[in-house]
């Protein structure tokens, strides 16, 4: 001490820098604790949808948590970037896709259309319809190398990698999907477009090329037309579909508006048959 009892102003500066360096430390440790949490509840939250879904769809707590192991083990702890198509293979066995013969609908740039469709009237089966469709139907998720969490924000976007995760899920179950297709089997494409089909398109990438001659007898096209439309049956793309489907499979295509479509998906009146 000096004299008069103040304290000397090394030491006084040194007293104000160790509280300064305990406060940040604090903080850090604060701030830490505060995004860990804020992980660890977006990951229950991310789980608490899938589970919720599936037992809206199934009914089965028990069989639900066993789906969601099998779909947590395919991206959970691993790069984003680095999950192909087959990491989801255990979640297919473990939920397989069941035959809906002569109900199946395939879809390509008219995904609103279809479903307000399929939703009213239960003519028809597509993807998002399935157990696993209507469970990750419009959902985000990624995992990162040594992490248990499921993230639903910072993931890879459909295009910044091949083998991210919810990519390579669509992929996946899209051939499984159409790997149980059987009888007739239905198309909805768009007919504003220049090209109603793409074979970089997940229907003619994969699905198209999935299809079984030994159980699909033919591919129907529904060409949604506008009044004015771009395209019609005779459009070039639809000729390439019908290259692509194995020798067996007969080809059909009719232009329907869409006008129609929505008429019948109003009115159970109308036979399915009779929507085009």
């Amino acid at each position: 001490m000096e004299r008069g009892g103040t304290r000397s102003p090394h030491k006084r500066r040194r007293k104000v820098l160790i509280v300064t360096c305990v406060t940040l430390v604090l903080l850090i440790v604060i701030v830490a604790l505060s995004v860990g949490l804020t992980l660890r509840q977006g990951s229950d939250k991310f789980q608490q949808t899938f589970i919720g879904r599936c037992e809206q769809f199934k009914g089965d707590r028990s069989d639900c948590q066993n789906i969601w192991g099998a779909f947590a083990r395919a991206y959970v702890g691993r790069d984003p970037c680095q999950v192909p198509p087959e990491a989801y293979d255990p979640l297919i066995a473990a939920a397989p896709f069941i035959p809906a013969c002569n109900r199946v609908m395939f879809w390509s740039k008219t995904k609103t259309l279809v479903h307000d469709f399929t939703k009213k009237r239960e003519c028809f089966k597509t993807l998002e319809q399935s157990l696993l469709g209507s469970v990750l139907d419009g959902l985000t998720w990624c995992g990162k190398e040594g992490s248990n969490e499921t993230y639903t924000t910072g993931c890879p976007g459909w295009t910044d990698c091949d083998n991210n995760p919810v990519r390579s899920f669509w992929n996946r179950a899209s051939a499984a999907f159409a790997d149980v297709a059987c009888g007739d089997v239905t198309a909805m494409l768009n007919g504003s477009i220049s090209s109603p089909f793409s074979s970089d398109s997940i229907f003619g990438k994969i699905e198209v090329k999935r299809l079984n001659a030994t159980k699909v007898r033919s591919m129907n096209v529904v060409l949604v037309t506008q009044k004015n439309p771009v395209t019609n049956c005779m459009n070039a793309s639809l000729k390439d579909l019908e290259k692509e489907l194995q020798n067996g499979i007969n080809y059909g295509c009719k232009e329907v508006t869409e006008s129609r479509i929505q008429e019948c998906s109003s009115n159970e009146e109308i036979p399915c048959g009779a929507c085009w």
